[in-house]
């Protein structure tokens, strides 16, 4: 994982971010202790990725600044939800999404193949961390679809442990 906990906490924290809707998966799971312990925003805990969008939505609503954080299979999940939230609230969310064997050459896995064409469909500004370079595409793109009053997404390429 390019992000340490703590990094991905600070980063998160440097953007003004005061909530973390989450649901980890196996490579972002060990963020779990930084996000718990960050004093500049709440981690909140969800069963579904499909309850995170409107969580997310009620808090962007109230005047919070909430940032999700799933799976891109949770993100197949959940599109109904984010659908509602995105289209029909026409709210500017933005989600952190493990990108499942995006590094493993030649992975004949079905999440890797589908997820770009997806988040292209649904007309999602997104950029992909594949690399240790590519850290500071993650506030660059938050900031730049906050501005733009955009949903968003980062990829976050996972496979390699």
């Amino acid at each position: 994982m390019f992000f340490s906990g703590s990094e991905i906490a600070d980063t998160l924290a440097e953007l003004q971010v005061t909530h973390v809707i989450w649901l980890p998966d196996s490579a972002l799971g060990p963020w779990e202790p930084a996000l718990e312990s960050s004093p500049s925003f709440r981690l909140l805990r969800v069963c579904r990725e499909g309850e995170a969008w409107p969580l997310a939505a009620g808090l962007f609503l109230g005047g919070a600044s909430p940032i999700l954080m799933m799976q891109t299979t949770g993100l197949f999940e959940s599109g109904d939800a984010l659908r509602n939230v995105l289209f029909d609230l026409k709210l500017p969310v933005f989600a952190i999404l493990g990108a499942r064997s995006w590094l493993v050459e030649g992975s004949g896995d079905s999440a890797r193949r589908f997820t770009q064409p997806i988040l292209d469909a649904w007309g999602i500004d997104y950029v992909i961390v594949a690399d240790d370079s590519d850290k500071p595409k993650l506030a660059q793109h938050y900031r730049h679809c906050r501005e733009a009053g955009q949903a968003g997404a980062v990829l976050i390429a996972e496979g390699r442990m």
